[in-house]
This record gives structure tokens, C-alpha cells and sequence, in this order.
């Protein structure tokens, strides 16, 4: 994996826990309304959001650059169309999951192979084929 990749998802995982931490806020601050008054819960609330789109906003800009630069699949059009058109996110979301997590962990269509080609030729043949 090349090292612009590797930052970027070692900044996805980092601000994924931003995200978490932005959104236990929320229902802090809405049950914090009933204990500190209109102005704590306010306070709360605006400290979730300010934890939460920032990072929410790189993930989503980084599902685009990831179909742009190191899509793997056969509807490489459509989903740059549906990304581009589709406005609400539902479409980055499912790219997340389907495309930019499995590169993360090295996992599906996006796996990659660890051995070098010199230590991959010291394997003898697999007697299937």
C-alpha cells in the first residue's frame, strides 16, 4: 500500500473516534437539558458537532478520492455518477462499507499480497493448479 493511503486511513481510524465521542454527546446533551438548563445542554450539543463533521466531512470526501484513485470493480462509472449526483450520503456510505473498509483492513477484492515476488517463487506449486 502506497503511504498517502496509509495516512489516510490511519486518519480515517483516528477521527472515527472523534466521531463516536461526537455523537455520545448528543444524548448527553438532550438528558443534560432537565439537569444544567437550556444553556449546559446547548453547550454539550455544540461540542458534539464540533466532534463529530469535521471528521464526518473527511470520510466523506475520502470515499470520492478513494473511487477515484483505487477503485476495484466493474461499475466504476456508476458509482462515480451515483457519487457525484446522489446528495444525502447514502451512496458514500454504502462505498464505506463496500469498498474503503475492506481496503483498510486488507480484506476482499482490495487484499493485497504480503509475500515479495522472490519469497513467492520459494513456495512450491499448488497441486490443484
Amino acid at each position: 500500500m502506497d503511504q498517502k493511503w496509509s495516512n489516510r486511513f490511519a486518519n480515517i481510524r483516528v477521527l472515527g473516534w472523534f466521531c463516536v465521542a461526537g455523537l455520545t454527546c448528543l444524548p448527553i446533551g438532550i438528558a443534560s437539558y432537565g439537569l444544567f438548563g437550556k444553556n449546559g445542554a446547548t453547550i454539550v450539543l455544540i461540542i458534539g458537532l464540533l466532534l463529530f463533521f469535521p471528521p464526518f466531512i473527511y470520510i466523506y470526501a475520502i470515499t470520492i478520492l478513494h473511487w477515484k484513485d483505487r477503485y476495484r470493480g466493474k461499475h466504476s462509472d456508476l458509482w462515480g455518477i451515483v457519487m457525484f449526483i446522489e446528495t444525502s450520503g447514502w451512496s458514500k456510505l454504502v462505498y464505506f462499507f463496500r469498498h474503503l473498509l475492506p481496503d483498510m483492513n486488507n480484506s476482499g477484492r482490495y487484499r493485497r499480497n504480503s509475500l515479495t515476488p522472490i519469497e513467492a517463487t520459494d513456495f512450491p506449486p499448488h497441486p490443484n493448479g
